[in-house]
């Protein structure tokens, strides 16, 4: 074909985009951090409405608020001479650890530093007291690795609350992701940082009644990590490799790095940025949820089996016509709890962090577990 001499500027600005759109693809190879730029775009999935929310995390315009967990007990704790039933715990990454009633109240606030990744455990024996265990991802230059807070569910006195417990020194770079794992009598604590280091440790009391920490085994995921969920029902340790996917690794130490790709970063499925991880238990099934966070989704398995099955996703749309709560996305961090979850929750809750809202700064909303099963035909 000849060409006139008017197309030719036209083919060469033709070019001179694609150039520009194959460098733009050669860069996403790379590590992408999510700046909540495509928290408008959200892809298709169940709907479901958050019942309740959290008031706004850190000052306007910082990202803020990062991941929670969830405990509750079947009889009423005191925390800061509030009786509840349970509570929310919620990274403020730049400030510390926000500790939320489970009706979205603030119960507590703990200045601790750059936390990033939070979970939750029962079952710690400190000085002779079963006590709760919650560890966060420490970014802070003086603490960096994992800190270690205890909370003493048969304390009455009205100043109980959750204590700083100690530390947990690690040579990664850049804490991020982090989840509990209860083997047996054994309370393990699993730290990702940001480059894909992962290490595992097992968590007891010394002695003196401070943290003790024995490394059981350190890998490398290969790029930029977060997530992770235990479950030590199936052995199964799952992480997110946020440009790349879902992998399974063996729980136990001595698997090393051997794993499986479960989802692979792919549309309609698992957007990057692939972010957080929780397991919930609903009867004899367990289902592991993810954070979608490229198309603001959250894509479910069933992993009580030999392997991970899909189930679908769902979104949480905007209930604020009806005075509900506004919609979720961009999420980072979630967690799920199965079973009664305080008296507005009987069958299990999914707390979520919100990337935008409709007023105020990011936060933490509460997703009945009931209103996913049913859109999820469970």
């Amino acid at each position: 074909m000849t060409l006139s001499n008017s197309s030719r500027p036209t083919l060469r600005r033709l070019l001179l985009v694609t150039a520009g759109l194959l460098s733009l693809a050669a860069c996403a190879t790379h590590e992408v951090d999510y700046q909540g730029e495509g928290a408008g775009v959200v892809g298709s999935g169940a709907r479901v409405q958050a019942q309740l929310e959290t008031p706004s995390v850190g000052t306007a315009g910082q990202d803020a608020a990062d991941d929670p967990a969830v405990w509750a007990s079947a009889m009423p704790v005191t925390i800061q001479g509030v009786s509840t039933p349970g509570f929310v715990a919620g990274t403020d990454k730049k400030a510390g650890l926000y500790i939320y009633g489970l009706d979205g109240a603030i119960l507590q606030f703990l200045p601790q530093g750059l936390l990033n990744n939070v979970d939750v455990a029962q079952g710690l024996t400190v000085a002779g007291h079963s006590m709760v265990a919650l560890g966060a991802s420490d970014r802070s230059p003086a603490t960096t690795g994992v800190t270690l807070f205890l909370f003493d569910p048969a304390a009455t006195d009205p100043d109980n609350a959750v204590r700083h417990w100690g530390h947990v020194a690690t040579d990664v770079v850049e804490p991020y992701g982090f989840c509990f794992a209860q083997v047996g009598d054994q309370l393990q604590a699993i730290l990702v940082g940001h480059e894909g280091e992962v290490r595992q440790f097992a968590l007891s009391a010394a002695p003196d009644g401070k943290p003790a920490a024995r490394e059981l085994r350190r890998f490398e995921i290969g790029s930029i990590s977060e997530g992770c969920a235990a479950d030590p029902e199936t052995g199964a340790l799952y992480i997110t490799e946020e440009n790349v996917g879902l992998w399974r690794y063996g729980l136990d130490p001595a698997s090393g790095d051997t794993r499986t790709l479960i989802q692979p970063i792919a549309p309609d499925r698992l957007v990057a940025d692939a972010e957080g991880l929780t397991i919930i238990a609903d009867g004899s099934a367990r289902y592991l949820i993810g954070s979608s966070q490229g198309d603001s989704t959250f894509p479910v398995w069933r992993v009580d089996g030999q392997a991970p099955v899909w189930i679908g996703r769902f979104v949480v749309t905007d209930g604020t016509p009806t005075g509900g709560v506004d919609a979720i996305t961009g999420t980072d961090g979630l967690d799920a709890l199965g079973g009664p979850v305080g008296t507005a929750f009987p069958q299990g809750v999914v707390v979520i962090q919100d990337d935008i809202n409709d007023a105020g700064t990011q936060n933490f909303k509460y997703v009945d577990w009931r209103v996913i099963r049913t859109a999820l035909g469970l």
